[in-house]
This record gives structure tokens, sequence and C-alpha cells, in this order.
């Protein structure tokens, strides 16, 4: 086969393969919630009043348990992004994997829905202290609303 005609065809499949990795990247960072509902209990990637947040952050195993390191690519590519985050780090001070995570996440979005995104960052945690330290059942409810409300604007702003 001529060399131009097969880069022809490999560079779209490396495109493609190149944007499923960070798709799949991405997918670890999805915040999952725990909704009860008449005594029944769901777990949804929307939010609903009264949600509770899971943990879905999947673990590492093991590396080198028979004295061989094994790992896969998605391993591998998390730990290429730890070691740019620590190179970036002392350059920008507050860079951590987190942060990391959301710029390379938010970068896409209008500047607009990034500046609401960075907005809600900031009331999404006085909105969970909020509803944990309501005493009264009107004030959890109030709390509970205005945090659902705060979550599905996170969620449809793409956050």
């Amino acid at each position: 086969m001529h060399p131009i005609k097969t880069l022809r065809y490999c560079l779209p499949a490396m495109a493609f393969a190149a944007c499923t990795a960070q798709a799949q990247a991405l997918d670890k960072s999805r915040i999952v919630y725990r909704c009860e509902h008449q005594g029944k209990v769901m777990y949804a990637d929307e939010p609903c009043v009264g949600a509770k947040e899971v943990d879905v952050t999947p673990t590492q195993g093991l590396d080198k348990s028979s004295g061989v390191s094994r790992k896969g690519a998605e391993v591998r590519r998390d730990e290429h992004r730890r070691q740019l985050v620590q190179a970036i780090k002392p350059l920008d001070g507050r860079m951590d994997e987190k942060r990391f995570d959301q710029l390379v996440h938010r970068q896409p979005l209008s500047p607009e829905a990034q500046r609401a995104c960075r907005q809600l960052d900031r009331q999404l945690p006085q909105l969970k202290s909020a509803e944990a330290s309501a005493t009264t059942e009107s004030g959890k409810a109030l709390a509970e609303v205005n945090l659902f409300r705060a979550r599905k604007a996170f969620k449809d702003l793409r956050c």
C-alpha cells in the first residue's frame, strides 16, 4: 500500500483512539447520586432532591505483586497525568489532580459557562453544609431544593 494512503487511513483512527481515551478518562470523574424515593434507593447521574453523592473512583489494583509491572493503558495514562500535574504544580502553586482534570474538562466550554462553573464550585460546598446543618424540616427541605438546583445547573452546564 502507498505510504500517503496508509497515513490517510491511520490519522482518523489515531484521532478517534485519542478522543476515546480522553472520554474514558473523563468518565471516571462523573458524579453518581444516591436517591431515595418512597423507600426505594436509586443510583443515577442526574441529581434529585435530597441526593447524596457517591464516590465511584475506580481502584488502580495491584502493580507489582508478581515482581513484574503489568499496567494497562489507562493506568499508564493516569500515571502520566499525575506526573504532568506534579510538573505544573511549582509554576501554578495551586495545581492538583482534581483541578487539572477540571481545567481539561472545562476548556471547551464558553467563557460564560466557565465563569458559571467557577461560581457553582464556590456555592456547592456552602449549600452542602447548609443542608447538613439545617435544624428544621422546612429549613432542610429548602436547603435540599437549593442544593438540587445548583447540582442540576452544574450538570446542565457540563461543569
